[in-house]
């Protein structure tokens, strides 16, 4: 298992940590100067001075990222988010800016190593996110960390996510969008489970249904 360092392939320009918009985002220089600062290793003197603007929740406001990190690493949840990435998968992104939110342990890109960090808004330098080379790699990592693997997949035999019981330590692995699971990860999974739909399409998108996951999975396992 690694951590991913190659770029990601689009040739536009990446997303901002700070963010823009018709008015003042976030909050200005710590009132009183130099001299009122709080005396605490936590707190990035640059921002200090100048203001933090950075799309992070209230109590992380002035503080070092290193020190964002520790802190969500100190109380992250013991579930993981899995996606294959066979076809360079737009919805990655997406995926680790709702594991950041629901304080996932880590996320787990299976195939290609590059992915798109466009969606992730910047959220991959707070959540961990690692790299396996083929689902083998992944399901051998999931069993000697003991995680049941639960497969999130509208194929046949699939129990409903609505009414199963999801193990607290688990990793949630989805599929490409468009072609779903491959075979190796439905039959190497704990459990298969599919989300309940009532309209005419198929199938709905494997961003939305991650989000629809770690919700349940918060549900049934967050304290509140």
């Amino acid at each position: 298992m690694t951590s991913p360092d190659e770029p990601d392939d689009t040739d536009e320009p990446g997303p901002t940590e700070w963010r823009t918009g018709p008015g003042p985002v976030g909050v200005g220089p710590w009132p009183g100067g130099p001299g009122a600062w709080p005396d605490d290793p936590r707190y990035d003197p640059e921002l200090l001075a100048d203001g933090d603007r950075r799309n992070v929740v209230d109590r992380y406001r002035y503080w070092r990222r290193e020190a964002v990190v520790a802190d969500l690493d100190a109380r992250r949840h013991p579930f993981h988010v899995a996606i294959e990435n066979l076809h360079h998968d737009a919805n990655i992104g997406t995926i680790v800016r709702t594991a950041n939110a629901f304080a996932a342990a880590a996320v787990h890109v299976v195939g290609r190593r590059r992915w798109n960090r466009r969606g992730a808004m910047v959220t991959d330098r707070y959540q961990h996110v690692h790299h396996h080379a083929d689902v083998a790699g992944l399901l051998a990592w999931a069993r000697a960390e003991d995680l049941a693997v639960v497969a999130v997949d509208n194929g046949p035999g699939a129990a409903p996510l609505e009414t199963a019981a999801l193990p607290r330590r688990c990793v949630l692995l989805f599929g490409q969008e468009g072609v779903g699971l491959t075979p190796e990860a439905v039959a190497g999974a704990d459990a298969v489970l599919s989300i309940a739909q009532f309209g005419s399409t198929r199938s709905i998108n494997a961003g939305v249904a991650a989000g629809i996951a770690m919700h349940a999975w918060v549900r049934a396992h967050a304290a509140i």
